[in-house]
């Protein structure tokens, strides 16, 4: 295992370990297309930890003060994160670098190890009429101006629960970067300066942004939903792929399509700020969200992995609450054309797991799955009690797949299976759609509520899961 990977994965896992990250944007020239304001960006090469990585900036020393300690030094070919700390060797903060073309991000980069951050002006070209208000200019077209060097010494990221490092960074650093990564709490990537959500009250909308705590703002929608009525529009993608999702077109179950969430049901408190989630309560709403034509999502047999954090008490025993990879058809495409996490306690159509449940399971298309034999009560997937639970899914190419599920306010992941898939489901056939809140034919009679999750090209390693997961926890759910 990469020594490097691994002290990251040893450092996220202390959730008050002031860790900071330097992350710098893909290089991208000016649009002469119009395009959306800019996304959480791929990051460049540069190394965890890179003494000499292209923009990983020199790293200090760090301990669980952000001041001593093992310095993680080398140079690295992978992208990500410089792992700085307020030491004086702390080291120059990466470039911002040019805001992607067409790119959601106004950010010009993290410098937080070192300083404070050089920040790129809003760019990207024009925005498109979805994307009117969610960054980017209207008019002239025009590309992103680079972020200054982060000076000197600085502080660390506003958000010190967590280092300023957030999920897609860690993704990103060990080579399995997200192509798809939903929120209605918080920002994934460091860098992420644009929408989370959509807030839609009749003819009105309201772009939810991101505030300077890396965390929803979400006093434009208390101020525009304070009658009521409000539903959730669009949740945006983070990543650079653009994988929007809005409420799902006509499927099999959804002859007249899905509708959206209330924007105001799903209330909670994470690490004292107020956020909403996206309330699934079907059949009664026919809530669902999905995207049939999406880019970088994996196909066939490519390996993927995702996530999911989720209201642990709200739940089903009729299928299905699913976010991941779906058919595009939004029909019954039978087995292997789909891998997406599943939610509930299944009275049928499968044994499930031990005990009553609920179970974080795999809904494989043409069937859900907690091992793999849907005729035999799976006894190492165990029922969860959390109030907020961390579930994950990763698809191998080949015939295996892991489920792992944590309470994501404290504990570290359980791993529920790692194994073979069931019988007829190797090798896949995925699609490559997401879906949010249905089954992967808009199968509508779950219930659960969504905060945030992502989907990865490739399948990271044990560590990197115990990271996303220290992140999690320090993300303060329910706090």
């Amino acid at each position: 295992m990469n020594s490097r990977l691994t002290s990251l994965a040893a450092l996220a896992a202390l959730a008050w370990l002031d860790l900071t990250a330097c992350r710098s944007d893909k290089s991208g020239a000016a649009s002469s297309t119009g395009g959306r304001p800019g996304s959480g960006g791929d990051v460049a090469s540069g190394g965890i930890g890179g003494n000499s990585g292209a923009s990983g900036g020199s790293v200090g020393s760090i301990d669980a003060s952000g001041a001593v300690g093992a310095d993680l030094g080398g140079s690295s070919s992978l992208g990500g994160i410089g792992l700085g700390g307020a030491s004086p060797s702390g080291g120059a903060g990466a470039s911002g670098g040019t805001v992607p073309a067409g790119g959601r991000i106004g950010s010009g980069g993290i410098g937080s190890g070192g300083g404070a951050t050089g920040q790129g002006a809003t760019g990207g070209g024009s925005s498109d009429s979805l994307d009117a208000a969610a960054g980017g200019q209207n008019g002239p077209d025009g590309g992103g101006s680079t972020g200054g060097s982060a000076g000197s010494g600085g502080s660390a990221s506003s958000d010190a629960s967590i280092g300023g490092v957030r999920p897609c960074d860690i993704y990103q650093a060990a080579n399995t970067p997200c192509v798809a990564a939903h929120s209605t709490v918080r920002a994934l990537y460091a860098g992420y300066a644009g929408p989370l959500y959509q807030v839609r009250k009749g003819s009105s909308t309201v772009d939810i942004l991101v505030g300077a705590d890396g965390y929803a703002d979400t006093s434009t929608q208390e101020s525009l939903c304070a009658a009521g009525g409000c539903t959730i529009r669009i949740l945006y993608d983070q990543s650079p792929k653009h994988n929007d999702l809005v409420k799902s077109p006509a499927t099999l179950w959804l002859p007249n399509g899905g509708s959206e969430a209330s924007a105001t049901t799903g209330k909670i408190t994470v690490s004292g700020r107020t956020v909403y989630g996206i309330y699934v309560d079907n059949p009664t709403g026919n809530v669902g969200y999905r995207n049939n034509n999406t880019e970088g999502v994996a196909t066939g047999d490519e390996p993927e992995a995702m996530y999911m954090v989720i209201d642990g008490k709200r739940y089903s025993t009729t299928c299905c609450f699913d976010y991941g990879n779906s058919p595009t058809s939004g029909l019954d495409d039978k087995a292997a054309t789909a891998e997406a996490l599943n939610w509930n306690a299944p009275s049928a159509a499968s044994k499930g797991g031990d005990g009553r449940g609920p179970w974080v399971g795999a809904d494989l298309g043409d069937g859900r799955f907690y091992c793999d034999n849907p005729a035999v009560i799976c006894s190492t997937n165990k029922s969860i009690t959390w109030a907020f639970v961390t579930g994950m899914l990763k698809g191998h190419s080949g015939n295996r797949f892991v489920l792992k599920a944590g309470d994501a306010q404290s504990s570290p992941l359980q791993t529920m299976w790692d194994g073979a898939r069931p019988p007829g489901y190797s090798p896949m056939k995925k699609q490559g759609g997401i879906i949010l809140g249905t089954g992967v034919d808009g199968y509508n009679y779950g219930k659960g509520t969504f905060f945030e999750g992502c989907m990865t090209s490739g399948v990271p390693s044990d560590e990197i899961d115990d990271a996303i997961q220290a992140n999690i926890v320090a993300a303060g759910y329910g706090r």
